[in-house]
C-alpha cells in the first residue's frame, strides 16, 4: 500500500490524494463509509495517468463530482474515488458560448451566464450538482434540460483517448445519456444560450429559487429528487398518497414539504435511507402498480446487521 501511495502522489501531489476519507464529507446526503483512496487530479493529463496506474495495479474506482446525487454504503468503499470537482471548474465565456470543465457547479455556470446577459440556464441556477454529473443525467428542471442547450461534450474513452461527442452521440434522454453504458468520463463541454435582458434573467432566477424554497426541504441534507418521475405520474405524489409523507426510518425521513424527497433528518446512515427508499418503493408498486426508479446512483459496501 506505501508502494501505490507514494506513486499515487508522484501524479498528482500530496494534497491531491487522501486515504481512508470519510465518503459523508463529500456527499450531500452527509452519510456514507471511508474511501480507501480519495483522488483529485488537478487535469486531464493526471486524471489519464491516475486511472492508467489504478487499472495496471487492479485497483477499483470511480468517478464522482459534488456527491450531489450519490449514496455511498456505511461500509465505504473499497479501492479509488476520482473526485472531478474542485479542481475543474474553469467556465469560459465567449459571445453566446460557454466552455465549461466537468466540476463546475451548474449555480455558478447559471450565475456566469446571467452576469453576461445570457439565457437558457435558468433552469440550472438551483440544481446542486456539477457540470458532468448533469450531462451524464440529462439534468433538468422547470422544464429546462441539459439537452436544450448542449452543443459538444469533451469525453475519455475506456482507452484513455479524448473525444468530443455532439448531444445526439450521447443518447440524451429523460434523466438518461450513454455516458455510463459506454464507459465515458465526461471532462467538460460547450454550451449555446441567447441574448437576453439582465434583470429579466436575475428576476427569473429569484423566482425559481423562491420556488424551490418553499416547495423543497432544502434545510436537510438530501440528494434532490429520490426518484425518477414515473411515466404519467409524479413520485412525490405517489409517495404521499400511499400515506408515506413524514415516514421516518432512523434517521432518514420523506419530507413532509415534498415528498418526493428523503432527507437526513440526523444522523441517519446509508441503510435508513435505502430502507426508506425501499418501503416507498413496496407501497408504491402494492398500491398503484407503479414502479418507482432510483434517481440516486449508490457507490460502495453496506454493512450487514446481523438480527
Amino acid at each position: 500500500m506505501e508502494d501505490i501511495k507514494k506513486e499515487l502522489q508522484n501524479i498528482l501531489g500530496i494534497d491531491g490524494c487522501l486515504f481512508q476519507e470519510p465518503m459523508a464529507k463529500h456527499t450531500t446526503f452527509q452519510t456514507g463509509g471511508n474511501a480507501d483512496l480519495f483522488l483529485m487530479p488537478k487535469n486531464i493529463q493526471a486524471l489519464q495517468q491516475t486511472i492508467a496506474y489504478l487499472q495496471k495495479q487492479n485497483i477499483f474506482y470511480e468517478i464522482v463530482g459534488n456527491g450531489s446525487n450519490l449514496l455511498v454504503g456505511d461500509g465505504g468503499i473499497r479501492g479509488a474515488v476520482i473526485q472531478l470537482y474542485r479542481n475543474m471548474q474553469d467556465i469560459v465565456v465567449c459571445d453566446d458560448i460557454l466552455t465549461i470543465q466537468c466540476g463546475a457547479l451548474l449555480s455558478m455556470i447559471a450565475a456566469k451566464a446571467a452576469d453576461a446577459g445570457l439565457t437558457g440556464m435558468e433552469f440550472a441556477s438551483g440544481i446542486p450538482g456539477t457540470f458532468g454529473g448533469a450531462v451524464v443525467m440529462n439534468a433538468g428542471a422547470y422544464g429546462g434540460e441539459c439537452k436544450d442547450i448542449l452543443v459538444s461534450v469533451d469525453v475519455l474513452t475506456k482507452d484513455l483517448e479524448v473525444l468530443t461527442l455532439t448531444p445526439q452521440e450521447l443518447d440524451l434522454g429523460y434523466r438518461h445519456s450513454n455516458v455510463i453504458e459506454q464507459g465515458y468520463i465526461v471532462l467538460g463541454g460547450k454550451i449555446k444560450l441567447q441574448k437576453g435582458n439582465t434583470e429579466e434573467i436575475a428576476a427569473k432566477m429569484t423566482e425559481l429559487a423562491k420556488q424551490r424554497r418553499e416547495k423543497q426541504p432544502l434545510q436537510y441534507p438530501s440528494a434532490g429528487s429520490t426518484f425518477k418521475r414515473p411515466e404519467g405520474h409524479f413520485a412525490g405524489k405517489l409517495i404521499s398518497d400511499a400515506g408515506l409523507k413524514g415516514k421516518q426510518i432512523g434517521g432518514a425521513a420523506v419530507s413532509e414539504k415534498h415528498a418526493g424527497f428523503i432527507v437526513n433528518v440526523g444522523q441517519a446512515t446509508t441503510k435508513d435511507i435505502l430502507d426508506l427508499m425501499a418501503l416507498c418503493q413496496k407501497e408504491v408498486l402494492e398500491k398503484f402498480g407503479v414502479v418507482l426508479e432510483p434517481e440516486v446512483k449508490f457507490l460502495g459496501e453496506q454493512i450487514i446487521t446481523i438480527m
